[in-house]
């Protein structure tokens, strides 16, 4: 099996490489989090385009850093140097679930 020529260095062989144009989730932040626990608004996963990969990332974790437009119900935002994340962390993205 030949290598992907533009394959990022912690991008595992079975992940998708994160390129320009590609859907992925970005996981918003929520409100902050009151003296109580709640919050008003939980973080929540939004579509977001991959619009910048980082191909100098010294990340341990798997994926890339990258840049999105994230598309909210409100409108865009942009949003830069993410990290990949499985887990449901604000501020990062990850692929969409296969359902």
């Amino acid at each position: 099996m030949s290598e992907h020529k533009h394959a990022h260095p912690h991008v595992t062989p079975t992940q998708p490489v994160p390129t320009v144009g590609r859907v992925v989730h970005y996981v918003s932040h929520g409100s902050p989090v009151l003296p109580d626990g709640s919050q008003m608004y939980r973080p929540e996963c939004r579509a977001a385009i991959v619009t910048t990969v980082s191909n100098d990332s010294d990340s341990e974790q798997t994926g890339a850093d990258v840049s999105l437009a994230v598309l909210n119900p409100t409108g865009l935002f942009f949003q830069e140097n993410l990290r990949h994340s499985e887990e449901p962390v604000g501020g990062s993205w990850h692929w969409p679930e296969r359902v």
